[in-house]
């Protein structure tokens, strides 16, 4: 799911507020937002992104749970993630973060209660 600006809005921002529900996840979007400061010693260029095997050197967890959390990010579409022969590299992204918020700020001023706010998923 992509957060997007259209009718799938609020479906987005269910799925982007699920996303960042982790702290391991707010902690590598925040990682990812300034990699020159938390992956410097990677030996390929940032401009790649980040290597997976760095982000899982830089949380304290089991190499399968933060592929499931980089698996959330990039499904809610706040990462972006690119194979380079045997590494994937992961970005975040800015503008996809930027539209999450808005509508964040916008579902927080609109108090519209009706049936369809409430179904189940």
């Amino acid at each position: 799911m992509t957060i997007e600006g259209n009718e799938e809005s609020m479906t987005g921002l269910d799925e982007g507020i699920k996303a960042l529900a982790h702290p391991v996840r707010r902690a590598i979007l925040a990682k990812l937002g300034t990699p020159e400061r938390y992956f410097a010693g990677q030996a390929q260029p940032l401009s790649l992104g980040v290597c997976a095997g760095q982000i899982e050197q830089s949380c304290p967890l089991s190499q399968s749970s933060i592929s499931a959390h980089l698996a959330a990010l990039q499904a809610a579409g706040l990462i972006s993630g690119r194979r380079v022969g045997p590494y994937v590299f992961f970005k975040r992204d800015d503008e996809a973060i930027e539209r999450l918020l808005t509508l964040l700020r916008g579902s927080i001023d609109q108090p519209v209660c009706s049936s369809e706010n409430f179904q189940s998923s």
